[in-house]
């Protein structure tokens, strides 16, 4: 059964930094492409970063130079390191997991970050 976990949200302050992590299960972690995405209220959902089995990295402008995302293959985890973190930054991120060329799309259940003083 394929879980994907998101941790690590929460409430933090205009300029503060946030780690969100997801732990996955169930499928060959090391040959998907990992992904963040969030969702704004009234919102589509957007792509915010991802990282492929060979480690390239591609973020939406909007983000480029705060988040940092990462890999680790042996743990089966991908983390999004959020720096200078701004209020339009707040939306529920989801763990993205895909196969390319493939349907296999998995997706975890979100956690709320939430940017506010």
């Amino acid at each position: 059964q394929v879980q994907l976990v998101e941790s690590g949200g929460g409430l933090v302050q205009p300029g503060g930094s946030l780690r969100l992590s997801c732990a996955a299960s169930g499928f060959i972690f090391e040959i998907y492409a990992m992904g963040w995405y969030r969702q704004a209220p009234g919102k589509q959902r957007e792509l915010v970063a991802v990282i492929s089995s060979g480690g390239v990295i591609t973020y939406v402008d909007s983000v480029k130079g705060r988040f940092t995302i990462s890999r680790d293959n042996a743990k089966n985890a991908v983390y999004l390191q959020m720096n200078s973190l701004k209020a339009e930054d707040t939306a529920v991120y989801y763990c993205n997991a895909e196969y390319p060329g493939t349907p296999l799309r998995f997706w975890g259940q979100g956690t709320q970050v939430t940017v506010s003083s």
